[in-house]
């Protein structure tokens, strides 16, 4: 190549040809309402991920300083990890009983 010109392209579509961008807003199954935690009606879930065991536990409707705050405290209480991931928090390890009676004593319920 020569050190001269350099080379232009152009890759895509042109809007002037009939082509419109189309936003929708994306639907969240979640709903944005804040309860209580005596209306919260928990669900665990055990997942395996790359060959640990993960224990699952929502759907929190919280402000998110509120579960991280909740969080944290679990997580001290139960001596693991965990995080806060799209309204469900995520331990590390098989705690499913240690943590619904934690949880039980903050005020939350499960279903059965």
């Amino acid at each position: 190549m020569s050190r001269g010109k350099k080379l232009d392209l152009f890759i895509g579509a042109d809007f002037d040809d009939g082509w419109q961008e189309i936003q929708t807003p994306k639907k969240s199954k979640n709903s944005s309402a804040i309860l209580e935690p005596a209306k919260h009606f928990l669900v665990f879930k055990r997942e395996k991920r790359r060959g640990k065991v993960v224990t699952l536990v929502g759907e929190f409707h919280l402000k998110k300083e509120d579960a991280n705050a909740v969080l944290k405290h679990l997580k001290k209480k139960l001596g693991c990890g965990g995080t806060y991931k799209e309204y469900w928090m995520e331990f590390q390890g098989e705690v499913q009983h240690k943590l619904r009676e934690l949880l039980t004593q903050e005020g939350f319920r499960f279903k059965k």
